[in-house]
């Protein structure tokens, strides 16, 4: 079996994938887990590249601003998208 030498053509996939998916929604996850004022126990989260996807249910609007602030915070989150809603 012959192996042929790895070419890319524009960036390597090191470079594509900057920082770990999971990673990234861990620690949006523990962050807002410590947000005073919020009950995140409803609100799940994906990333997708930087992009963080919020979503679930909250009590008030006022934790849904919230868990958008804090997980903008976030080193390595580069926009959110808040899909939460206030039951």
């Amino acid at each position: 079996m012959v192996f042929k030498e790895r070419t890319f053509y524009g960036k390597t996939p090191e470079e594509l994938f900057e920082g770990d998916q999971a990673d990234l929604e861990t620690r949006v996850a523990n962050c807002l887990a410590t947000v005073d004022g919020l009950d995140a126990s409803d609100v799940s989260l994906v990333s997708k590249g930087n992009m963080i996807v919020l979503s679930g249910t909250v009590a008030t609007i006022e934790e849904a601003e919230r868990a958008e602030e804090a997980a903008n915070t976030v080193e390595g989150v580069a926009e959110i998208v808040n899909r939460i809603v206030v039951s």
